[in-house]
């Protein structure tokens, strides 16, 4: 969409000046900074002198481009004059005229977020300029265009002396801002030559205790892990002996003998559930737990839950119910889920009296998670407390202490265990009311993608097919561009952000480009600026995949081709094929415009 804004006619001299106040006042009234302002002036300034010193009379149309921010200020300026002779040696810098016309389109070309000239002999000469504004720039309705239209008509005409003034006023200001950087330039200079040497021997301190950090890490974790397995074996051999002794297997017990091993046998049970959870807390700080994701339904978990626990229930006071939608599925590591719901279960039995204790499910479509929860009416949790109760070893001091005990690893290992699913957990709780232990664990686990050059280097080395840079922040998308590409001509190269984006180009050039307009909560309209104006880059294709219905703006930036979310296969491998020149078979086929 676009939205005419004025028409500057050139015939004289004084025309020009015309044509660089407006261009500044336009400038001006969207919202660009005043460095910028002065850039577009100077640049329609140039290349209006341009109309009429070679064709004599021209003119200039300003309008604005797009409907979504940031817009683009689009600017034509326009003659029927001879056309420019010799226009790809200029653009490319080896031609110099004796007037200085090389040099004005170039300075332009420079100054511009994407610039194109259409020239032939005889029939004169378009350029198009487009400058997007700035983020904080409000969107120009038609509101908006019938205020700025008032504005430009209320400016003088007496241009020449007011605008001789203004570029005077500017080439102060200019200056102004030379000196005062050059003497910032000068202070922060002697400042880093003072600080140098301290912090080159910072860096080496800091490097210093990061490896003796990283040390004692490996340590505490290997000595975890080596402890927790050395201890398994006595203690099975304990809790197997005291299970002889109170089986009889080798003659009775007096009533005080039985009493003491069933202390011996429930110590046992304790420190072997101490160091179960140790040596899983083990694994996972040392990124040795592997997720293992399956499909199962949340109803068939709950049922081996049920039946697994309810034999803990040791009184008919307290009620276990489970409550789990129909046809709920998941594709996540079901093990590690069953023992996130396990350990919140079995605390909320070690604190509830009677009652009831009730675990349910619930998806959470927004999220593409599901929200596990277990209520019980136990004793409850002050709400200083809530805070601490998912760190290890914390527990809060209540009157059934004494007749349970527990380790404080437990809440501390679901949150690990939670954070490995890409989830995470909560707690609300009331004292002498009950508490409520969630975990929101996604409905399908996506492995996060190797980084920048891991990823590349991980792939095939004879893997010759051509490389498709994705960028596209949203996991599910980019699992489908990887089966829209798998077996075709082309391998894909994933990126959730412009960091890892620039990552890969930096490793392995590109054929194509795929680009959501929107990363998050940013938007990548001065990516695609960049990249088009970057000489060693441009020429790599860039597609547009996003939900910003904005083509016009788009494929003025730049852009090749343009499809709104979701594209099909068909048209994503079509689009490649005919920007990149690759056939199905990986020949070289002709290039052809693509039209999304």
């Amino acid at each position: 969409m676009t939205h005419r804004l004025l028409t500057v006619s050139i015939r004289s001299e004084v025309d020009v000046v015309s044509a660089r106040q407006r261009a500044r006042h336009i400038a001006e009234l969207c919202g660009f900074a005043q460095q910028d302002q002065v850039r577009i002036a100077t640049t329609i300034s140039e290349l209006a002198r341009n109309v009429f010193r070679y064709a004599g009379s021209g003119h200039v149309d300003f309008a604005i481009e797009g409907s979504t921010a940031p817009q683009t200020l689009l600017m034509h300026v326009r003659d029927k004059g001879p056309g420019i002779q010799d226009i790809d040696q200029i653009l490319a810098g080896h031609y110099r005229s004796s007037t200085g016309m090389g040099l004005g389109l170039l300075g332009a070309k420079k100054l511009m977020d994407a610039f194109e000239v259409h020239t032939a002999a005889g029939q004169g000469t378009t350029i198009l300029l487009r400058k997007l504004l700035p983020p904080a720039a409000r969107l120009v309705t038609p509101r908006v265009i019938g205020e700025v239209g008032a504005s430009l008509a209320s400016v003088t005409m007496d241009v020449a002396l007011s605008e001789a003034q203004q570029q005077n006023q500017e080439l102060l200001t200019a200056l102004a801002e030379l000196k005062s950087r050059q003497e910032e330039l000068l202070q922060l200079t002697r400042e880093l030559e003072d600080t140098n040497r301290g912090v080159v021997a910072l860096y080496a301190e800091l490097d210093e205790k990061a490896d003796h950090l990283r040390r004692a890490d490996e340590a505490k974790s290997r000595f975890l892990s080596n402890m927790s397995h050395e201890f398994r074996t006595p203690l099975s051999s304990v809790r197997a002996l005291a299970k002889l002794l109170l089986d009889r297997v080798d003659g009775d017990l007096s009533v005080e003998q039985e009493k003491q091993v069933r202390f011996i046998l429930d110590s046992a049970n304790s420190l072997t559930e101490l160091v179960n959870d140790l040596l899983d807390l083990a694994k996972i700080e040392a990124g040795k737990v592997e997720i293992r994701p399956s499909t199962f339904q949340v109803a068939e978990l709950f049922s081996a839950l049920r039946g697994m626990l309810r034999p803990l229930l040791v009184s008919e006071r307290l009620q276990l119910s489970f409550h789990a939608p129909e046809d709920c599925e998941m594709y996540n590591d079901e093990g590690k889920v069953s023992q996130i719901l396990r350990n919140f279960i079995s605390n909320a039995i070690k604190f509830t009296e009677r009652g009831s204790i009730t675990v349910t499910a619930e998806p959470v479509p927004e999220a593409g998670s599901i929200r596990f929860s277990v209520t019980d009416t136990g004793i409850g949790i002050d709400a200083g407390h809530l805070a601490t109760i998912f760190e290890e070893f914390s527990q809060v001091e209540n009157h059934l202490q004494r007749h349970v005990k527990g380790t404080g690893l437990g809440l501390p290992l679901c949150r690990q265990l939670a954070t490995l699913l890409k989830g995470e957990v909560a707690v609300e709780s009331r004292p002498g009311q009950g508490s409520t232990f969630s975990a929101v664990i996604p409905a399908v686990h996506f492995q996060a993608p190797a980084s920048g050059y891991e990823q590349f280097a991980a792939q095939k080395s004879d893997d010759v097919r051509l490389p498709v840079l994705v960028i596209e922040d949203r996991a599910e998308l980019r699992l489908l561009y990887e089966r829209y590409l798998h077996q075709s001509e082309f391998r894909l190269l994933q990126a959730s952000s412009l960091a890892e984006a620039e990552t890969f180009w930096r490793n392995v050039e590109p054929r194509a480009v795929v680009l959501d307009i929107l990363l998050g909560e940013k938007d990548t309209w001065h990516w695609l600026v960049s990249i088009k104006n970057d000489e060693t880059r441009s020429h790599v294709p860039v597609i547009i995949a996003s939900d910003v219905d904005d083509k016009n703006k788009a494929m003025g930036l730049g852009a090749d081709a343009y499809f709104h979310k979701p594209v099909s296969r068909d048209e994503l491998l079509g689009a490649l094929r005919a920007l990149v020149g690759a056939g199905p078979d990986g020949n070289e086929m002709p290039l052809r415009a693509v039209n999304g």
